[in-house]
């Protein structure tokens, strides 16, 4: 029997370990891989949902890696804010593994290995960064992940190798500055526990070494979260990635980075630091306005569905940005709430584009005429997600939204408030848009008649999960409020 104490490690090395072995079998036979891929993540699940209980009836854990007590070992630290977010990761990263079965076999079927082991090892490296509580070994994890990550987007050939090769480049420039933040705090500190960090720098604010790790620092974040205008380099490597990849990175890769920026703001630089000495918030809450009107334009304008998600996905980090910026409780509630709520419904509607391009072959909104008609179970679950997206009450994008509007309206930042509605009539325009495409059938008149369509839905293993989602995303609505005083009020930093 496996000790509650080890489940933080273990959320950790179960799918690291798992890599090594899916790889070993896979060149024995391939047919290994998909199993073992799922068995490592539900391991890392289970790890990950034992943890979350932990915090709830405990409070925080400290886990130290091999026993040395910090700030000379590597510690993980698990609080009301990441035992969340590892939840979501590791769940997200299960279910989109069970829907990759079918496109992976039809994308790359010679790949099967490859493909597997470095999906797990991007987990690894997301649910590595959610957990650490360590400045350089967090840099670390994010260099495991992204090169794991430009290797399954180049997997997909083509247009998806330039896609992949540009991601590498701005990457590592933001990476390059998170690390050399980093090594500023160091200079200054002597230290990277991120605890012990931030007992030390109250007493350094007013130097400028700390001014320029802190802005490197947040850079990084930004280029990595892909926050306007640093977003360049992600519709194109979402949109041309293979489809198995987009379902995952699309949902976990810019909330993951999201929590990060959170995670330096309050847990590295403290909030005092960041809301009272950086001069910055009035303009990155304008930055996040123009992501949030940017993203939902730019995605009005697109004739590719998965193209117009990706521009979806900027409009949603300026949801975030913005409303950790805010500086009001409120608006620090509804940015981690929009964490977990944006990243499922992401993966709906990216579980839904799998399908599609399996079905169809194609992405563009052309592929979706008829769809009612002829997959009418897979387009009740994508509906929940758009419905989700357009903030449509009980679906859990209407309670984040609700919070991030009104910690606008206490910050008295109506800009942002007016962009957020404005976002949502737009998705409104976007999705109401597609359930008409997906109503009308290709050659039928304006009154919808035309032959009948034999029923044609998605295979199991791609409908079964996205219909999980679906309910997840309703779930999640109704239980808002559990999730907002049980977990995520102890993550907002007091005095706010």
């Amino acid at each position: 029997m496996i000790s509650p104490e080890q489940y933080p490690v273990l959320i950790v090395v179960t799918p690291l370990l798992s890599a090594f072995l899916i790889n070993i079998l896979g060149n024995m036979d391939k047919r290994f891989c998909y199993p073992a891929t799922l068995l490592a993540l539900a391991g890392s699940l289970a790890a990950a949902v034992g943890t979350l209980c932990r915090v709830a009836n405990e409070g925080v854990i400290h886990y130290r890696v091999g026993g040395w007590p910090p700030p000379f070992g590597i510690e993980y630290v698990v609080d009301h804010l990441n035992a969340l977010v590892l939840v979501v990761v590791a769940g997200v990263a299960l279910v989109a593994a069970v829907a990759s079965k079918r496109s992976v076999e039809e994308e790359f079927p010679h790949k099967i290995t490859q493909f597997y082991t470095l999906f797990v090892l991007l987990t690894t490296g997301l649910l590595g960064m959610t957990i650490t509580g360590d400045a350089f070994n967090l840099y670390v994890l994010m260099e495991i992940a992204a090169l794991t990550n430009y290797a399954l987007i180049a997997m997909g050939g083509n247009r998806a190798l330039m896609a992949s090769f540009n991601y590498v480049v701005v990457g590592t420039i933001g990476a390059c500055f998170y690390l050399l933040g980093v090594g500023h705090l160091y200079i200054m500190t002597g230290s990277l526990n991120m605890a012990d960090i931030m007992t030390i720098l109250p007493s350094l604010y007013g130097t400028n070494a700390i001014l320029v790790a802190a802005i490197l620092m947040l850079l990084g974040a930004w280029i990595k979260m892909a926050f306007f205008p640093l977003h360049g380099w992600l519709p194109n490597a979402y949109t041309y990635a293979p489809s198995a990849t987009s379902s995952l990175v699309a949902p976990l890769m810019t909330k993951v980075s999201v929590y990060i920026m959170i995670r330096v703001m309050f847990s590295v630089l403290g909030a005092t630091y960041v809301f009272t000495v950086l001069p910055v918030k009035e303009l990155i809450v304008w930055l996040a306005t123009a992501a949030i009107v940017g993203g939902s334009l730019f995605a009005l304008s697109q004739k590719d569905f998965k193209r117009m998600l990706t521009f979806l996905i900027v409009a949603e980090v300026g949801y975030m940005v913005g409303g950790a910026w805010l500086a009001t409780e409120r608006g620090i509630t509804g940015a981690i709430l929009h964490i977990v709520n944006d990243a499922v419904m992401t993966l709906c509607l990216f579980l839904f584009s799998a399908i599609v391009v399996y079905k169809t072959k194609g992405h563009q909104l052309s592929n979706l005429e008829g769809m009612f008609k002829k997959m009418p179970l897979t387009m009740t679950a994508f509906a929940v997600g758009a419905l989700s997206m357009i903030g449509v009450p009980p679906t859990a994008g209407f309670f984040s939204k609700w919070y991030l509007i009104l910690g606008g309206i206490d910050a008295g930042q109506w800009q942002f408030v007016v962009a957020l509605l404005f976002s949502s009539l737009v998705n409104a325009v976007l999705f109401f848009r597609i359930f008409e495409i997906a109503y009308y059938e290709p050659h039928s008149d304006h009154h919808g008649h035309s032959a009948p369509v034999a029923i044609d839905e998605a295979p199991m293993s791609m409908l079964l999960p996205l219909a999980v989602v679906a309910v997840a995303i309703i779930m999640l609505g109704l239980y808002s409020g559990e999730i907002v005083t049980t977990f995520i009020q102890h993550a907002v930093p007091a005095g706010i």
